[in-house]
């Protein structure tokens, strides 16, 4: 069975995560095109398994991933899972050369990426995302890549969290929350500075943090965690396998935060999973159940393509993981000493 973890932060009732959550970029056709067929059968079943959480965006797929979900949400009570996607983005329509992540999206819509993080870009993306997702709640709103991964560098980063708060991007999710539209808003981002910088300037309730407290890397215990905590803000872990190679393991052409692993990556990884096979735990299953040590974390979210993947991901959340493997991977300096192992 799937724990829960309650985020009340506003006393209203709150939210009930389940710790194994649903990632749906994979179901808008990354990296290989699935049928929906596929991608339904990979959902029913992960709602079998006890799954209740479910993340998309109009990014994935370019719209594929949300009119996805349309047909299994709408046979679903909607008090009965929590669904969050973001804003930050508007899908144009283009000419196929035009299409945004060629190479990244197969079979998906003829659209091309608008970035409009202003009060109208916002709304007009929340109504859009209502359309697509043919849902009449959405209970999570983020906003979406305000990172230098994303910008390509900190001065763009910079622009687009400026434009974020000047041009009122937050005044129109405030807006949403405060008139109970959505129960949350946060911020879905690839780099803990980022999430840092706004949750200091802002009033946020959750952060997506994908890959930057991980088992691979925990910077984010320093400042951002402790911040976090203190606030109330309640942190979902997206990429919990930092692109793969926490699945994989340290294999050639292992993934690491998108791209091909650098060799001291894999070395650490390696080195990580030997620990782990003294102890007779898969690397994956110590990797997904890592995050959800920090009190401050609700549920990891791995992405799913496959009923085989997502049958996989929960039978990782079975484990019974000694204190002893943790203690072990300190000791070796392969772990911060100060992340929290219960």
């Amino acid at each position: 069975m799937l724990k829960n973890r309650k985020w009340d932060r506003h006393k209203k009732g709150g939210l009930n995560f389940t710790e194994l959550g649903f990632g749906s970029a994979p179901l808008g056709n990354l990296y290989r095109s699935i049928l929906d067929e596929e991608a339904n059968a990979t959902l029913n079943r992960a709602w079998d398994l006890g799954v209740r959480y479910y993340d998309t965006a109009p990014l994935y797929g370019l719209g594929l991933s949300e009119t996805r979900l349309n047909k299994f949400l709408r046979s679903k009570n909607e008090n009965d899972y929590i669904l969050s996607s973001k804003v930050g983005r508007l899908m144009k329509p283009c000419k196929a050369e035009d299409q945004t992540g060629i190479g990244k999206w197969f079979d998906v819509p003829l659209r091309k990426e608008q970035y409009d993080y202003s009060y109208d870009g916002i709304m007009r993306s929340f109504e859009f995302s209502f359309e697509r997702l043919g849902v009449s709640k959405i209970d999570i709103l983020y906003v979406h890549d305000l990172c230098i991964f994303t910008h390509g560098s900190k001065a763009a980063s910079d622009e687009k969290i400026s434009e974020f708060f000047d041009k009122k991007g937050y005044e129109a999710m405030l807006s949403l929350r405060d008139q109970n539209v959505i129960s949350a808003i946060g911020g879905g981002i690839n780099e803990w500075e980022v999430c840092q910088y706004l949750a200091e300037r802002g009033d946020f309730d959750l952060f997506l943090l994908a890959g930057r407290y991980t088992l691979l890397e925990q910077k984010a215990l320093k400042s951002f965690l402790p911040l976090c905590e203190k606030r109330g803000i309640g942190i979902i872990t997206g990429g919990p396998y930092n692109s793969g190679i926490l699945a994989t393991g340290g294999i050639q052409g292992a993934y690491y935060n998108y791209d091909i692993a650098p060799k001291e990556i894999i070395e650490k990884v390696n080195k990580i999973e030997l620990v782990c096979r003294e102890y007779e735990i898969p690397l994956k299953a110590a990797a997904l159940q890592f995050p959800l040590l920090h009190c401050t974390h609700l549920s990891v979210i791995p992405g799913g393509q496959s009923k085989d993947e997502m049958e996989n991901n929960y039978e990782c959340m079975q484990y019974n993981i000694p204190k002893e493997l943790w203690f072990d991977l300190k000791s070796k300096e392969l772990m911060d000493p100060e992340a929290p192992t219960e």
